[in-house]
């Protein structure tokens, strides 16, 4: 008699997941009349840096005359967003200082210099090198790099350049005996972590303060005690993670995919064999690192400023890897180790460009042009009307979370959510910088689990793991930080965080 075999289910494909998040998008526009709103200039004061943004204008809402309800059509012609547009149109949308074209050059670039850096082995024989040093005690890696990259997410909004550190972490973990998650947790979810709970993040809460007419970098003591309890439990629950599958591998989601590194390591010789030039190469990219940690704090460099630091970083260490001949490198060596790590992130940037598509599908994120989005966020305001002050908070953290999913920016979130849950927050009783905190906690927690992130798509890519594993994996613990976060939130009600 034949055994029956049960077909082990198999998660759809990223790519699939947001086909079918397009068509439901696409179905909200028969279903959701386009609105716009009003517009204006708000300035505020950014630590003595005067900056602006455009807001929208909280009663101006207005259902657009040329919303027919006929929804988005299969094919649009001449630059239209039809259905099946949507990957060209969200590809090519945006400009460089954002997404979706400036942040699939951004991962394209970046993966291009760290082709080149891995070309010269230099990683590789650092990493033996670690191992080789740090026997008996590699599990410190784990702490001090959460702290780190928490700490930079907490300071200058860390969030892109996780992509780069994965690609150097990840395999040094998988080679330590834990795998690509425990590298995807150290730093980018760390980062997250640091973001959505920042005393000072200049991209996320300054901004979010400053266009709801909150003192900027107010409510510092409470956030920083926050951002400990946030930090503390993300470490603990990684560091058990990460001890369970260094005991059994096989229990990793990731375990498949990491067979790359895996080889990549069997294939080579596993002597150390760490030389002047390797150590040439690795002070190069922690310089670069530095000089982009400068940027970003002293000059706000952005995508374009950071993208070109990276491939500077990837150059030189290629000129380091032909003069000291690492790995026998040639010249033409460069450009294929660019060529090379450019296609390895290739289908995280294409994500990033379908992803956007979503949202152009629904009428894109300016508040002045009408679109779906902008009628689902005026009827979310109106659910906070006559709602008791605790539920109405919470309400508001709730909408801040699912709404990231459309717009994952946190300053394009903060200028189009805040003008409008501000006044909100008056009405329903409870204070400004509660309804801030709301906004960066459902901003930047999120930003750990939805597919619309470009800097978790690239993350992602850098360690050769799926969403759709990741989302099993990461779920239990997103309802974690929910759970912790709601409670922060009552508690701010509960004091008048003001």
């Amino acid at each position: 008699m034949d055994k029956k075999r049960k077909k082990k289910f198999e998660m759809p494909h990223t790519y699939i997941i947001i086909f079918f998040v397009v068509l439901f998008a696409a179905l909200l526009t028969y279903i959701i009349p386009a609105g716009t709103f009003e517009t204006k200039e708000v300035t505020y004061d950014n630590s003595g840096t005067e900056e602006s943004r455009t807001v929208l204008v909280p009663d101006s809402f207005s259902v657009a005359e040329e919303s027919t309800l006929q929804g988005t059509s299969l094919f649009e012609p001449f630059g239209g967003a039809g259905l099946l547009n949507y990957v060209f149109e969200g590809l090519v949308s945006g400009d460089k200082w954002g997404s979706a074209v400036g942040v699939v050059a951004f991962i394209l670039i970046i993966g291009g210099a760290f082709g080149i850096i891995m070309k010269t082995r230099a990683v590789e024989e650092g990493i033996l090198s670690v191992i080789d040093r740090t026997k008996g005690k590699e599990v410190l890696i784990i702490p001090i790099m959460f702290f780190l990259f928490s700490l930079g997410g907490a300071v200058f909004g860390m969030g892109e350049e996780a992509i780069a550190f994965a690609m150097i972490l990840v395999p040094l973990v998988v080679a330590l005996g834990y795998d690509a998650i425990t590298g995807i947790m150290i730093t980018y979810v760390a980062t997250q972590i640091g973001f959505a709970t920042s005393w000072m993040n200049p991209f996320g809460v300054a901004i979010a303060q400053g266009v709801s007419d909150v003192p900027v970098l107010s409510g510092t003591p409470f956030r920083f005690t926050m951002w400990l309890v946030f930090t503390a439990i993300g470490t603990y629950y990684t560091w058990k993670y990460a001890s369970s599958v260094k005991k059994d591998p096989t229990r990793s989601l990731a375990y498949e995919s990491d067979q790359y590194f895996r080889d990549d390591f069997e294939q080579k010789d596993l002597k150390v064999n760490f030389k002047f030039g390797h150590i040439l190469v690795i002070l190069t990219v922690v310089l670069g690192i530095a000089w982009i940690i400068w940027g970003v704090i002293q000059h706000a460099y952005y995508i374009p400023e950071i993208a070109s630091q990276f491939f500077t970083i990837g150059l030189v260490a290629g000129m380091i890897g032909v003069i000291f001949k690492l790995n026998n490198m040639r010249v033409n060596d460069i450009a294929e180790g660019f060529a090379q790590g450019a296609k390895d992130l290739l289908p995280a940037a294409l994500v990033v460009g379908m992803a956007k598509g979503i949202i152009i599908i629904l009428g894109g994120d300016d508040p002045a042009a009408a679109s779906v989005l902008n009628t689902v966020l005026h009827s979310a305001g109106q659910v906070f009307e006559g709602v008791p002050e605790v539920i109405s908070a919470w309400l508001m953290f709730l909408f801040q979370s699912v709404f990231n999913f459309f717009v994952v920016s946190g300053s394009g979130q903060a200028a189009l959510t805040m003008p409008l849950m501000a006044p909100l927050a008056d009405i329903a009783g409870v204070t400004r910088q509660v309804a801030v905190l709301a906004f960066q906690l459902g901003d930047g927690l999120t930003n750990i689990i939805v597919p619309t992130s470009a800097a978790l798509m690239g993350t992602l890519g850098a360690a050769r793991l799926d969403w759709a594993n990741w989302f099993r994996f990461i779920f239990k613990f997103q309802l974690l930080l929910f759970g912790l976060a709601s409670i922060f939130i009552i508690v701010a009600v509960l004091i008048n965080f003001n």
